[in-house]
C-alpha cells in the first residue's frame, strides 16, 4: 500500500501532501521535514530508494525523484515493488507535463485541485488504479468538460433567475 505522496521544493516546502494513512496533522510536518532532511543529505548520484521506517514505522520504503526544483517522493510499504514506485512517479510527472505543457512549481500551487484530481485517477485510498498517462488524461479531460459544463449550467440559471427578476 502506498502511504504518502509528497511533492516538494528544494528548500523543503511540501506543494502536494497526500496521506493515506490518518496521521496528526503535527506528526504530517515532522514528517515532511524529517523527509526533506533526507533527501537533502543524499548525494546526488546514490540509489533513489531510502528506508523509512525511521520516520514512517516499520516496512516502510521511500522513493523519490528529482525533477527541476521539485522532489516527487512516494512512501509505500513492502507490498509494492520499488521499481513499479518509481515508475508511478513517472508515469505522474509526464501526467503533469502533458497536462501543463512542461510542469513547473507555479503549475503545482495554482492548480492545486486539478492536480489532486490526476493524482486521485492514478493512486485512490493508497491502491493504484492506472500506470498509463494517456489513460489518466482521458480521465482528467473527462473531468474538465464535466467541470465545463457544470459551469456553463450555473451560468445559465443565474441568466435565467435575473430574467424572471425584471
Amino acid at each position: 500500500m502506498i502511504r504518502a505522496v509528497l511533492v516538494m521544493n528544494t528548500q523543503g516546502r511540501p506543494r502536494i501532501t497526500k496521506f493515506y494513512e490518518f496521521w496528526p496533522v503535527e506528526k504530517q510536518h515532522e514528517a515532511i521535514r524529517n523527509v526533506f532532511s533526507v533527501l537533502c543529505s543524499r548525494a546526488e548520484h546514490v540509489s533513489n530508494f531510502v528506508d523509512a521506517e525511521s520516520i514512517f514505522g516499520p516496512d516502510s520504503r521511500l522513493v523519490y525523484k528529482h525533477f527541476a526544483t521539485l522532489y516527487f517522493v512516494f512512501i509505500f510499504d513492502s507490498s509494492e515493488n520499488e521499481l513499479a514506485m518509481l515508475d508511478l512517479i513517472q508515469v505522474f510527472v509526464e501526467t503533469l507535463d502533458k497536462c501543463f505543457r512542461n510542469v513547473c512549481e507555479l503549475d503545482i500551487v495554482f492548480n492545486y485541485s486539478k492536480i489532486h484530481a490526476i493524482l486521485d485517477e492514478i493512486i485512490f485510498g493508497g491502491q493504484v488504479l492506472e500506470t498509463s498517462s494517456t489513460e489518466v488524461m482521458k480521465a482528467v479531460e473527462e473531468i474538465t468538460k464535466l467541470e465545463a459544463a457544470s459551469n456553463a449550467i450555473n451560468l445559465v440559471s443565474k441568466s435565467v433567475s435575473n430574467w424572471r427578476s425584471r
